[in-house]
C-alpha cells in the first residue's frame, strides 16, 4: 500500500452540463396562461382597443371624426345629465352603504340573533340586477294599493290628516248650492225655525261611510237652524224626488257644515249619521257653506319615480342590494379587532359612542376604504336597476352614463359616442381600481 507524496491532490471528478429546465418551465408555463391571455385578449383587450379606435370615428365608421365624440360628452344634454347623477350616485351610494354596513356588522355582534339578521340583510346579493329592479319598480308604485313605499306613507299621512269621505260630492239639477272656493254655500240666507234642504249627489253608494244611515228630514227648531245634508239619488228611473229625501238615501255622515256672515263663521256643526244637523241662533240670516275639506281628494302619496325623486329612490334600492355586502367585509375586519384595545378603552372610562368612533371605526378604516372603493366602482357602471326602475317619462331625469351609453348606440345609432362615453368611463375607473390595489398590497406587506 502506497501513499500519496505531499503535494499529490485529490482527483477532480469531471464537470457534467446538466440541461437547463428554465426553457421547458417557460414553455409550461406559457402553454397554461395561454387559454387565460387568449380569453383576456378577446374579452377585454381587443374591445378596450376597439371602442378607444371606434371613439375616433363618425356616426357611419367610415370617417374619422377626431376628437368631436368627446367633446359630445360635455355638450350633449342627455350626457351631461348622466354625468350629474353619476356624482350623485358616486358620492351618495357607497357612503349610505358603508355607513349601514358598518352600523349592522357593529350592532349585529352583541346580539343573539345577529347571525340570522346579517343573513336576511345579506339576502338581497342574491337578487339579480333585473330582478331587484322589478321589485322596486313594484315598491315604488304610485298607487297606494300596489306599490308598499306609498301604502306606508299614505297610512302614516291619513292617520294626522285623514282624507275625505265625499271628493266627489257636488249639488245636483235645482240645488241651493252654488260653488264657493272648492266647497260649496247656499244661496239664499236661512234662519231659525226652518229646515234646510243640503242635497248632494255624486258619491258612489259603496263610497259612502260605513256609518252613513239613511237620511231624514231634520224637525224644525224654533231658536235654531236645522236642515239635512244627504245623498239626493235614488237608483230606478223616477223613482226618487228631487230635492226631497227619499227612504234609501243615505246622510252625509261627519259633513261639517259653516254658517258664514260676511264673510264671517258664526257656528258650525258636524252632520249626524242620519244627515241632520243643527246650528243655534247665531247661524240666523247666514249662509251656510260647506267648506273645500268636505271634498278634499284622497292623499295619493309621493311621487318616488317623479323627476325630483327618480335618483334617490334608485339609490335606495342599490342600498337595500349592496349594504349587505359592505356588512359582511366589515364584519369580517371586525373580527380581526383586538379586544384588548376596545376593553382598554372602556376601562379608561369612554362610552360606547366613543370607543366606536376613536377606536372601532379608526381599527376599521382600511376595510372601510376598500369597501367604500369597491362600491364607487360598482356604481359607475350601474345599469340595470335604471333602466328597469326609472319609467319612460323620468328616464332622462335618471340618466346615468352606462345607460346613456346603451341609448347612444343602440337606440339612437351613434356608436362613436357611445364607445367615446365606454373609454370615458374607463379613465374614470381606472384611478379607482389603481387606488383600490395599492391599498390591497400594502396590506399584504404588513
Amino acid at each position: 500500500m502506497t501513499s500519496a507524496t505531499a503535494g499529490d491532490t485529490a482527483p477532480v471528478p469531471p464537470t457534467r452540463t446538466r440541461k437547463s429546465v428554465t426553457g421547458t418551465r417557460r414553455t409550461v408555463v406559457a402553454l397554461f396562461l395561454l387559454p387565460a391571455l387568449v380569453l383576456l385578449g378577446a374579452l377585454v383587450v381587443y374591445p378596450i382597443g376597439y371602442s378607444v379606435v371606434r371613439s375616433f370615428y363618425d356616426q357611419q365608421g367610415d370617417g374619422f371624426a377626431g376628437f368631436d365624440n368627446y367633446k359630445a360628452l360635455f355638450t350633449d344634454d342627455g350626457i351631461r345629465t348622466a354625468l350629474k347623477n353619476n356624482i350623485i350616485w358616486v358620492v351618495f351610494a357607497p357612503t349610505v352603504a358603508t355607513a349601514l354596513g358598518l352600523v349592522f356588522a357593529v350592532l349585529t355582534e352583541r346580539v343573539r340573533w345577529g347571525t340570522a339578521f346579517k343573513l336576511v340583510v345579506f339576502m338581497p346579493m342574491a337578487i339579480s340586477m333585473l330582478a331587484a329592479g322589478i321589485i322596486f319598480r313594484l315598491v315604488y308604485d304610485q298607487d297606494p294599493d300596489k306599490g308598499v313605499a306609498n301604502a306606508v306613507w299614505v297610512g302614516v299621512h291619513d292617520t294626522f290628516a285623514p282624507a275625505s269621505a265625499f271628493p266627489k260630492a257636488h249639488p245636483g239639477r235645482e240645488s241651493p248650492l252654488t260653488a264657493d272656493k272648492g266647497g260649496f254655500i247656499t244661496r239664499d240666507a236661512v234662519h231659525t225655525g226652518r229646515s234646510v234642504a243640503l242635497p248632494l249627489v255624486g258619491v258612489a253608494p259603496d263610497r259612502m261611510p260605513d256609518s252613513a244611515k239613511k237620511a231624514v228630514r231634520a224637525a224644525t227648531d224654533p231658536g235654531r237652524v236645522t236642515g239635512t245634508a244627504w245623498q239626493d239619488f235614488t237608483r230606478g228611473k223616477g223613482v226618487g224626488r228631487l230635492g226631497q229625501v227619499d227612504p234609501s238615501e243615505l246622510g252625509y255622515s261627519g259633513m261639517k257644515v259653516e254658517a258664514v256672515k260676511d264673510g264671517t263663521v258664526v257656528d258650525s256643526a258636524k252632520v249626524g249619521d242620519d244627515g241632520t244637523f243643527s246650528l243655534s241662533g247665531k247661524a240666523d240670516g247666514a249662509r251656510l257653506r260647506l267648506p273645500a275639506s268636505n271634498f278634499a281628494e284622497p292623499y295619493n302619496g309621493v311621487d318616488w319615480l317623479g323627476p325630483s325623486l327618480v335618483t334617490p329612490a334608485i339609490i335606495g334600492s342599490y342600498v337595500w342590494m349592496w349594504a349587505g355586502f359592505a356588512m359582511v367585509l366589515i364584519a369580517a375586519g371586525l373580527a380581526g379587532v383586538p379586544r384588548e384595545l376596545l376593553e382598554a378603552a372602556r376601562v379608561d372610562g369612554a362610552n360606547e359612542w366613543q370607543v366606536f368612533r376613536r377606536v372601532t371605526v379608526p381599527l376599521l378604516a382600511p376595510v372601510l376604504a376598500v369597501v367604500a372603493v369597491t362600491l364607487m366602482i360598482n356604481v359607475l357602471k350601474v345599469f340595470d336597476l335604471v333602466f328597469i326602475i326609472a319609467p319612460g317619462s323620468s328616464q332622462d331625469d335618471a340618466n346615468v352614463l352606462a345607460l346613456e351609453l346603451y341609448r347612444k348606440g343602440f337606440s339612437e345609432g351613434r356608436p362613436g359616442v357611445a364607445s367615446a362615453i365606454a373609454v370615458f368611463l374607463l379613465l374614470l375607473v381606472i384611478p379607482v381600481m389603481a387606488f383600490n390595489v395599492r391599498r390591497l398590497r400594502r396590506e399584504v406587506r404588513r
